[in-house]
């Protein structure tokens, strides 16, 4: 029998952005363990606002579980948060996405590294040199001496948890960055997310680096990119049946519930689509091929195929939840029939 050290991993109950909290604990197991092997644990939900001091118990459900490569013995465990009783607490959304394992996600997160207040790499008064050069660059002048080294160190961790994490590239503003995630399976990928999230937020740690999640961390009024969290996705019917008719018709559901996604795509996002910087208008909706100004961005390989495949929903922002994102699309596709 080995000790495992078990990293219990859940999202609290602030608003309008969750944190991720986590704490250990050290079980024996013959192997590996399983989820089926992890048993619920508790925690004081009046500290993460999530019960009152007077009724503080909360319930930590494991979901999905990933090696700790950063641990000799590590396990990070997902969680979904309960209420005492079993029932889904309010904060709780991974409990409200529809059950679909033909459904795929593709998410893509854009972040800043922030360090002192400001992202990294720009000089304590003033800015660096503008826009251009710093998208995918290479050279210390385009990325600095450190950015760079925790990304890499970031991709390993998360492929050493099983976590399917498809690249890596510096983005427009200086210091900022993206990671993809991929997952078949309608709460797959955003579980993914979460702990690929935490991955960073702790690997950070160690360098004195803080993550800036906001989608426009320098403000509307100057021109520097905000930071997306664009959703690629696909269903079983979209995958192998699809068609013109049926996309069009997808469309317009799309369109007829632009406020319900909205509400979901994280917060402050009028700062960030505002037409400009590849993005449409918030209160706005479009779609086009190859259109990445467009509410919804059509692949030109979706349209070869029959209008088949997988679209992108460029309005989530960095600071989107994926759960929330991941059912409102669900959602929004279930309104329209396929026969």
């Amino acid at each position: 029998m080995a000790k495992y050290k078990l990293e219990y991993i859940w999202l609290d109950g602030y608003t309008p952005v969750a944190n991720l909290r986590g704490k250990s604990q050290i079980k024996e197991y013959a192997s590996f363990p399983t989820l089926e092997d992890l048993p619920l644990w508790g925690f004081d939900g009046s500290s993460t606002q999530q019960a009152p001091g007077r009724s503080s118990d909360c319930v930590l459900k494991p979901v999905a579980v990933y090696p700790d490569s950063a641990r000799n013995n590590g396990v990070l465990v997902m969680c979904e948060v309960l209420n005492a009783d079993g029932t889904p607490h309010v904060s709780n959304a991974r409990a409200t996405i529809i059950d679909d394992e033909g459904a795929w996600f593709g998410f893509e997160q854009e972040y800043f590294f922030w360090q002192d207040g400001r992202p990294l790499g720009f000089p304590e008064d003033g800015y660096p040199a503008p826009q251009g050069p710093y998208y995918t660059g290479v050279g210390y002048k385009n990325v600095g001496s450190v950015a760079r080294e925790i990304v890499e160190e970031h991709l390993e961790l998360c492929l050493a948890a099983g976590i399917n994490h498809e690249g890596i590239n510096a983005e427009v503003a200086k210091g900022q960055w993206e990671f993809q995630i991929f997952g078949k399976g309608s709460k797959k990928c955003a579980d993914d997310v979460w702990m690929a999230r935490y991955l960073l937020l702790r690997l950070c740690e160690k360098y004195g680096i803080d993550i800036n999640w906001h989608c426009k961390p320098l403000g509307m009024d100057l021109d520097w990119n905000g930071s997306g969290m664009h959703a690629n996705f696909s269903t079983t019917y979209l995958r192998e049946s699809g068609g013109k008719e049926y996309f069009e018709k997808l469309m317009g559901a799309f369109e007829k519930y632009v406020g319900e996604h909205i509400a979901v795509y994280g917060p402050d996002n009028h700062m960030r689509l505002t037409g400009l910087h590849e993005t449409q208008a918030i209160d706005k909706f479009s779609y086009g091929v190859a259109d990445r100004g467009a509410s919804i961005r059509v692949p030109h390989s979706f349209v070869n195929n029959g209008y088949k495949g997988y679209l992108e929903d460029r309005r989530p922002n960095s600071q989107g939840d994926p759960y929330q994102i991941a059912s409102r699309i669900l959602k929004t596709i279930a309104s329209v029939p396929t026969a």
